[in-house]
């Protein structure tokens, strides 16, 4: 295991580029030797040979890039983990207490970080380029690097037993970007597990997504469900998800280790108003380019107002309010097969009497002439 020593010749670069990361407002600043051996791509392997990783192809397709750091680059020789704080300023489990309202993930309650994390990656990778001369890449999450494996190596945190990973001055609120180097810079020491016994973030999540500590069956997860997953979300796990729409933050918000958490300062990833917990109704009723505007700049433009009217569905649905069946009838001649059959999963949840002559067929549109008759 590799530790940083302040007599690396170049240690004093590290100090420098760590002060700029700071000044450029990142919260947390790391570094591992991007060459170095590591576990990580063989756990990654038998994870999608397993099928843990559901309809994500991208991910296998992927996989040899996602191996290692240097598989994407052979010359990288160092990676700077950056992290930026994005904690809320409300607990995200209070928007479960409202059936009528949606409860949004918290990092898409703002502007979209890729955005952020990308801007400032690109100010600060530039900055080392001019500076030491050597060659330097960003990468964000849409890119095939293992960052939260890589941000423990570089001291940002640990991976706790949900995966996600866990710092101890932000708990659970870090949005993470790297820049890998051909400079040569002492490493900071790993971060530790420091989890323990608890097993908090497994006991919580709705689907039971966790087969084991460390260990996420993503087909199960609510996130991967409602944000990735095009189709229909099997019926199994529908009622789970509550009132849901974008996201889960469950097994994040319930960790101890937030109470050392922070409130972002960060302007562009403060919740937007029509954003905090909006009603059900109200995002029911969007076509394309009203949620394409709603969305502007946000990470929920991203699936579609098709999917993400469908999971407002099966949020209306759980709900239990049958006043919301004013908003369902005119969905199920919507001209998506997939709404169309999230619109029948709620008529039959809040008004089965009336849904009887369905027959069943949820992505049929023919069915709803004997309702509209």
């Amino acid at each position: 295991m590799t530790t940083s020593t302040s007599s690396h010749p170049n240690q004093a670069l590290k100090d420098e580029i760590r002060a700029e990361a700071l000044r450029l407002g990142f919260h947390a600043c790391g570094f591992a030797d991007a060459a170095a051996a590591w576990p990580n791509g063989a756990w990654l392997a038998d994870f999608v040979a397993e099928g843990l990783h559901g309809e994500m192809g991208w991910m296998e397709d992927t996989l040899e890039r996602r191996r290692h750091p240097t598989a994407m680059w052979t010359d990288a020789r160092s990676a700077v983990v950056l992290g930026l704080n994005y904690g809320p300023e409300h607990d995200p489990l209070s928007a479960l207490e409202h059936p009528d309202r949606a409860a949004i993930s918290v990092y898409a309650q703002g502007d979209d970080y890729h955005e952020v994390v990308k801007k400032r990656l690109k100010l600060l990778a530039g900055w080392m380029h001019r500076r030491f001369g050597q060659e330097v890449k960003v990468f964000v999450d849409t890119a095939p690097l293992m960052e939260k494996p890589l941000a423990q190596r570089a001291g940002l945190g640990w991976q706790g037993k949900h995966t996600n990973l866990v710092s101890r001055p932000y708990g659970s609120w870090l949005f993470l970007g790297s820049v890998l180097t051909t400079l040569d810079l002492p490493p900071d020491p790993p971060e530790v597990d420091h989890c323990g016994s608890c097993s908090a973030c497994l006991d919580i999540c709705p689907t039971k997504a966790f087969p084991a500590p460390h260990r996420l069956d993503a087909r199960r997860c609510i996130s991967y469900l409602t944000i990735e997953l095009a189709g229909p979300i099997p019926a199994e796990f529908r009622p789970a998800l509550g009132n849901r729409i974008y996201g889960c933050d469950d097994c994040l918000a319930v960790c101890p280790w937030n109470k050392f958490a922070q409130v972002s300062s960060e302007a562009a990833f403060q919740a937007r108003e029509t954003l905090k917990a909006p009603g059900l109704a109200e995002l029911a009723v969007l076509d394309d380019p009203a949620f394409r505007a709603l969305f502007s700049k946000n990470p929920i433009k991203r699936i579609g107002r098709d999917r993400f009217v469908r999971n407002v569905l099966y949020a209306i649905g759980n709900s239990g309010d049958a006043a919301l069946m004013a908003v369902v009838e005119p969905l199920l001649r919507d001209p998506a097969p997939v709404v169309r059959g999230a619109a029948v999963w709620a008529a039959r949840r809040l008004a089965p009497a009336r849904a009887a002559g369905l027959r069943g067929a949820e992505e049929d549109a023919d069915v709803l002439a004997e309702w509209a008759a």
